[in-house]
């Protein structure tokens, strides 16, 4: 899968461009703030339908514009195919993929492969749990449209039970929870056995790359282990059994009523759950250097590319903003071994072809200055 051609108006910092890609190596080079990685948000929002910076729609559209209008032609195995979108202040989104409307978000997710890496995922380790499920959930939304969809309601079931969970401290709204919490909780378990068992299928398959990373990075001096820690006490294959993943979540969300209503929210379910990564049977948040830890973090996304491209065929897009400044150059060079014959999509603010390693060679330069776009 390949970018071919991007195009924005009035998105972020750029009033209006038109880039062009190369199925190799891209490198947008400039300085900072002056639209880099506007171009690569662009990417990535019309791949995954958000922002990987936690901006709002409006937040897209250029100061004193009313509207904002990101296009993106892509070829797959089968196609060129082409995403539109236009952001709008006063009105719902507008999506059509080759021409035809999309009615929601949700179903271009996957359309578009793409594994974005940038500075906030060498965090992934030592962050807390939400970095590492936003991780597992990114990844598998581009798999699996039924996961994004399983999510999606299981995040509105679970507003709905944290609403009546705060209304039951008032007698009025104890007796409309008592009456109504055990559907809810049975639809909650349901969402949550689903998407337990994905992320767990999920794990093993990315644990496999992972091990395969750190034996080619280190000689295998150093075993990383990845286990999924869901909220609630469950074993390894009870955790792969959708009806008794559903029964366990049932049944733990039937009991202490009154300890999530002191709280003020549900207690166990998948948006409580993590992954614990070891190397050598130590947790990697506690144990791990910062260069061990980095190692993993890149090592887990080089697993989203591999499953990715195991899953379709064909290699995602891979995203890299600003990250071969974070790294060392024996990681450096590293993943741009790993990244041969990709198409890689990359921001930098250095020209040093010794900073960047082999990524240099043969690759499309675009200079990048106040949202204009020239190549080099």
């Amino acid at each position: 899968m390949t970018v071919t051609t991007v195009s924005a108006e009035n998105f972020r910092n750029i009033e209006s461009c038109r880039v062009e890609f190369s199925p190799g190596v891209n490198i947008l080079l400039g300085d900072n703030a002056q639209g880099k990685t506007n171009l690569i948000e662009a990417v990535y929002f019309a791949a995954i339908g958000k922002s990987f910076r936690g901006a709002h729609e409006a937040d897209f559209i250029r100061f004193d514009q009313k509207s904002a209008r990101i296009g993106v032609a892509f070829r797959d195995s089968l196609r060129e195919q082409r995403i539109d979108i236009e952001l709008s202040r006063s009105k719902s989104r507008s999506v059509t993929q080759n021409g035809v409307k999309i009615s929601r978000m949700s179903e271009i997710v996957g359309q578009l492969r793409a594994v974005l890496f940038c500075p906030e995922h060498l965090n992934i380790i030592k962050e807390g749990p939400a970095m590492r499920r936003q991780y597992l959930d990114v990844a598998i939304s581009q798999l699996r449209p039924l996961y994004m969809r399983s999510l999606q309601r299981y995040n509105r079931i679970l507003q709905q039970r944290n609403k009546l969970i705060k209304a039951a401290a008032e007698p009025e709204g104890r007796r409309n929870f008592d009456e109504t919490v055990e559907f809810w909780s049975s639809e909650l378990a349901h969402e949550a056995a689903f998407i337990t068992v994905s992320r767990v299928k999920y794990l093993e398959l990315a644990s496999a790359v992972v091990g395969e990373c750190f034996d080619e990075m280190t000689g295998g001096r150093e075993v990383p282990e990845i286990e999924y820690m869901p909220s609630v006490r469950m074993s390894a294959d009870e955790m792969r059994d959708a009806a008794r993943c559903e029964e366990i979540y049932a049944g733990r969300l039937a009991e202490n009523h009154d300890r999530e209503i002191a709280v003020g929210a549900t207690l166990w379910g998948t948006h409580k759950d993590d992954m614990e990564i070891r190397i050598n049977d130590r947790p990697a948040r506690q144990f791990a250097s910062q260069g061990q830890q980095r190692s993993l973090s890149l090592a887990l996304k080089l697993a989203e590319g591999a499953i990715s491209r195991r899953d379709s065929g064909g290699e995602p897009v891979f995203l890299l903003d600003d990250v071969f400044s974070e790294l060392d150059a024996g990681r450096r060079a590293y993943l741009t071994e790993k990244m041969r014959e990709k198409q890689i999509i990359l921001s930098t603010c250095t020209e040093h072809e010794g900073d960047m390693g082999s990524a240099y060679t043969g690759a499309e330069v675009i200079k990048v200055k106040g949202g204009c776009f020239s190549r080099q």
